[in-house]
């Protein structure tokens, strides 16, 4: 009997930072349980320098890393999402499409690490975002997501977005 792969969707205004390392993580972390992607509501069009770094200094692929709209993934060939994220403020109060299959969706603000002015302070702002967004996907994989009803699925998804540290 196979295994669910879970879609996962990480969604940010830019998608140029957080949500591309959300990405990367989840779909390195999750070890085949879970296929992430990520998007924007006004994505940038083109990644972050920083995560970039973040991400090849970490031994992650950056191949076919890109900023894209949440609009490709409401058309229909899109796939059908388990697990909905938004990881900046901004996309977590805007009006989303309507994705397909009702997915559970909880918000796991990361400060934006893409701002910061200095190169040491940049670094480190990226190192702690990464971090909030492994530790959150880490704790995440350990719930038993199959068995859960989705109110609690819901709550429990929330109190991961609480977790600073």
């Amino acid at each position: 009997m196979n295994e669910k792969i879970y879609n996962v969707l990480i969604l940010c205004t830019g998608n140029s930072a957080r949500s591309i390392l959300g990405e990367v993580l989840f779909n390195s972390l999750g070890k085949g349980k879970f296929k992430a992607y990520s998007a924007g509501s006004k994505p940038v069009g083109k990644v972050n320098p920083g995560a970039l770094e973040w991400l090849q200094n970490h031994g992650y692929s950056l191949d076919g890393l890109r900023s894209k709209s949440w609009d490709e993934f409401a058309l229909a060939d899109a796939p059908s999402f388990d697990f909905i994220f938004t990881v900046c403020d901004n996309a977590a109060g805007e009006a989303c499409p309507l994705w397909l299959g009702k997915p559970a969706t909880a918000h796991w603000g990361i400060p934006d690490p893409a701002h910061i002015e200095g190169d040491d302070a940049r670094r480190a702002a990226f190192n702690k975002a990464a971090e909030q967004l492994a530790r959150r996907i880490q704790l995440f994989m350990q719930l038993p997501v199959e068995k859960m009803d989705k109110l609690v699925l819901k709550e429990k998804l929330a109190e991961i977005g609480r977790i600073k540290d």
